[in-house]
């Protein structure tokens, strides 16, 4: 059998961060074509932080991304993408407006506006 060429393997590296995701960067695609090792590695790291862990579930490390991201002043898209994948997970539109309640204090108002802002443009099936 032969071994897949760079192409196939960056398309099928896409495709698979696609459907666990959701979703994937143009950025990422970018990289994953111009260096798909480089991109697998990350996706493991990628797996191992935000998927199912041994103690935490993945919607919990979902609502730790989401309060970070929007501490740091994240792209909404991010932030969003990051809610939809929460939902996917199990999560309710209730359930992340806890977690912004939450990052009020320790964030300040700032974080909480940003989660919000992201928060408004996400449905309740996680679809936009």
């Amino acid at each position: 059998m032969a071994k897949p060429s760079t192409a196939q393997r960056a398309d099928a590296l896409i495709a698979k961060m696609k459907a666990a995701r959701g979703y994937i960067y143009p950025e990422w695609e970018f990289a994953a074509r111009q260096d798909p090792e480089f991109v697998e590695t990350y996706n493991r790291i990628y797996e191992l932080g935000l998927g199912e862990g041994k103690h935490v579930s993945a919607k919990v490390r979902e609502f730790v991304a989401i309060a970070l991201l929007a501490f740091r002043g994240g792209e909404r898209a991010g932030l969003v993408a990051h809610m939809e994948r929460a939902i996917r997970f199990g999560a309710t539109r209730e359930e992340i407006f806890e977690v912004l309640e939450t990052c009020l204090i320790p964030g300040g108002a700032p974080t909480f506006h940003r989660g919000l802002s992201a928060l408004m443009e996400v449905k309740g099936d996680g679809a936009k």
